[in-house]
C-alpha cells in the first residue's frame, strides 16, 4: 500500500503497478540520456583528434592519390621510352646481326676458297712425298747396292780411291800428285804425292780391311767378339806389313808411307779398342789416316810443297829483284832529269814575266806619249844586259 497525496494505493492494483512501471522506465530512460550526453559530450571530445587524424589522412590519400597519377603518367612515359628504346636496340641489333651475317658469310667463302688451296697444295705436297716416297725407296736400292760394293774388296778399294781422289784433289795442286802411279817393283800405288827430298814422295794405299770389322760389329757372343778382334787385328796387321814391303823403296820413296781409312767408324775403333795396332803402324812406318786427319795432314804436304817451290824460285826471285832495282835506279834517273826540265822552265818563266812587265811600261809609255822616258829606257837598255832587253 502506498500513500500519495493523502491517497492510499494498493501495489496489486494494475494501474498502479503499471504507472510505477512507467515512473521507473521513465526515469531510466532520462538516465540513460544523461548517461548517453555524457558518454557523447566525451566522444566528441575524443573523436575531435580522431576527425583531425582522419582529415590529415585523407589529404594525405588524395597526395597519394596524385602521387599515384604521376606515377602513372611516368611509368606510361617510361614504358614508351623503353618502348622506343627496344625498337631501336632490335634495329641496332638487326643491322649488327645482319653485318655479323655477311662478315660470316665473306669469311666461310674465304676459309672454303683457302681450304680449297689448302687441299691443291696438301694434293701437291702428297704428289711430292709420292715422289720422295719413290726417290727413298731407289735410294734404300742404291744402298743395298752399296753395301754389296763394299762387300767386294775390289770395288771397295775403287770406293775408297774415289773418296781419296776427292780430298787430295781438294787439298793439293794438281802437279803435285798421280794415281795409280807405277813404281820401280811393279807395283801399283792408289796415290803418289811428290814431296821434295827430304821426306820425298809419299805413297798412299785407300783399301782398308771391312769384313773384320762388319765381324766385330755383328758380334752377340764374347765368344764372337774374341774371334771377331782377333780377326780384325791379323788383317789390319797384314795390311799394314803389306803396305811397308810394297810401298816404301829407299832411294826412291819416302821411308813412310800412310793407310787412308774412308771409314772414320773403322779409324775410331783402331784408335779406341786396338792401340797395338796403330803402334804396329807406327812402327812399321805407316801412318794410318781417316778422312779427317788425312785432309789436315795434306795441308800439312801443302805447306811443304809451298816452301820448297818457293826455294826452288828464290834465284828467279833474286834475278826479278835486281831487275826491279835497275827499274827504280832508272826512274831516279828520269825524275832527277824531269826535275831539271822543271827548274829550267821556271827560270824561262821569270824572265817571260820581266819581258812582259817591260812590254807592259813601254805601252803605256806609248799611250802616254812619253818620248824622253822612251828615249832614257832605250839608253838604259842598250847598256844593260842582253838576255834582259827580250
Amino acid at each position: 500500500m502506498i500513500t500519495l497525496n493523502g491517497q492510499s494505493y494498493s501495489l496489486n492494483d494494475p494501474v498502479v503497478l503499471a504507472v510505477l512501471v512507467g515512473a521507473v522506465v521513465l526515469l531510466l530512460i532520462l538516465f540513460m540520456l544523461v548517461v548517453t550526453m555524457r558518454a557523447a559530450g566525451r566522444s566528441a571530445r575524443m573523436a575531435q583528434p580522431l576527425a583531425m587524424q582522419l582529415t590529415q589522412l585523407g589529404g594525405r590519400v588524395q597526395a597519394l592519390g596524385d602521387g599515384q597519377e604521376r606515377l602513372a603518367g611516368g611509368l606510361h612515359h617510361v614504358s614508351e621510352a623503353q618502348a622506343t628504346q627496344q625498337t631501336k636496340m632490335l634495329q641496332l641489333m638487326e643491322q649488327r646481326l645482319t653485318h655479323v651475317q655477311e662478315r660470316m658469310n665473306e669469311n666461310l667463302h674465304g676459309s672454303a676458297r683457302r681450304t680449297a688451296q689448302s687441299l691443291g697444295d696438301l694434293q701437291q705436297r702428297l704428289s711430292v712425298i709420292d715422289k720422295a716416297q719413290e726417290n727413298i725407296t731407289k735410294l734404300s736400292g742404291d744402298v743395298l747396292s752399296l753395301q754389296d760394293i763394299l762387300s767386294n774388296k775390289q770395288t771397295r778399294g775403287a770406293f775408297g780411291e774415289i773418296q781419296l781422289n776427292d780430298i787430295v784433289s781438294k787439298a793439293l795442286p794438281s802437279d803435285s800428285y798421280s794415281l795409280q802411279s807405277t813404281l820401280s817393283n811393279g807395283r801399283r800405288v792408289d796415290c803418289l804425292i811428290h814431296l821434295p827430298n827430304p821426306p820425298g814422295p809419299i805413297c798412299v794405299d785407300s783399301k782398308f780391311p771391312l769384313e773384320a770389322y762388319e765381324a766385330l760389329r755383328r758380334a752377340e757372343t764374347k765368344d764372337q767378339l774374341a774371334r771377331a778382334a782377333q780377326s780384325l787385328r791379323l788383317s789390319v796387321r797384314k795390311h799394314i806389313r803389306d803396305i811397308s814391303e810394297r810401298y816404301i823403296i829407299e832411294g826412291e820413296t819416302a821411308d813412310g808411307a800412310l793407310m787412308f781409312l774412308p771409314s772414320e767408324a773403322v779409324y775410331a775403333e783402331l784408335h779406341a779398342n786396338f792401340p797395338e795396332l796403330v803402334r804396329a803402324g807406327f812402327d812399321a812406318r805407316v801412318w794410318i789416316v781417316s778422312p779427317t786427319t788425312c785432309m789436315a795432314t795434306l795441308n800439312t804436304m801443302r805447306a811443304i810443297l809451298k816452301d820448297a817451290r818457293m826455294r826452288e824460285q828464290a834465284g828467279a826471285i833474286r834475278r826479278e829483284l835486281g831487275l826491279l832495282f835497275s827499274d827504280v835506279e832508272r826512274l831516279g834517273t828520269r825524275v832527277e832529269n824531269l826535275d831539271r826540265h822543271f827548274s829550267q822552265a821556271s827560270k824561262d818563266i821569270s824572265e817571260i814575266k820581266i819581258s812582259a812587265d817591260k812590254a807592259g811600261r813601254r805601252a803605256r809609255r806609248l799611250d802616254n806619249f812619253d818620248f824622253e822616258e822612251l828615249s832614257g829606257d832605250a839608253i838604259e837598255q842598250s847598256v844593260g844586259s842582253p838576255a834582259l832587253s827580250d
